[in-house]
């Protein structure tokens, strides 16, 4: 699906806190070509990793341990990161600046994933 030209070595940081979906979406991005950066499992590691790595876009778990990850977006929008957000939850509630962003209802298919990284990862580039 993803074409090497844009997956080859872009590091994607991922921030989720359900083991099963990490697993899932780690071995996803692995067989595609991504490096993962994390994952973060909490909100300590989110903002740790966000800050320090060197990150070419991130898969953010909108709640993660109870906690909204609007820290970890800030970071990321500084940094000129681009992000999806994922979230199990029916409350999408967020500042409005995020509104527009790329999302994922969880359970999310690892196609529709990489397909909006893909396109992500490309924009960015373009």
């Amino acid at each position: 699906m993803s074409d090497d030209k844009v997956s080859n070595g872009a590091r994607i940081l991922l921030v989720e806190d359900s083991p099963v979906v990490s697993l899932n979406t780690e071995d996803a991005l692995r067989d595609h070509g991504y490096f993962v950066v994390g994952p973060a499992y909490d909100m300590a590691a989110a903002l740790d990793l966000s800050n320090r790595e060197q990150i070419d876009a991130a898969i953010v778990d909108l709640n993660i341990r109870g906690e909204k990850c609007f820290q970890v977006l800030e970071i990321l929008e500084k940094r000129d990161v681009p992000f999806i957000l994922t979230s199990g939850y029916a409350d999408w509630t967020m500042p409005e600046q995020w509104i527009e962003r790329p999302r994922l209802q969880k359970p999310f298919e690892q196609e529709a994933l990489l397909k909006k990284l893909e396109k992500m990862i490309r924009q960015k580039a373009g």
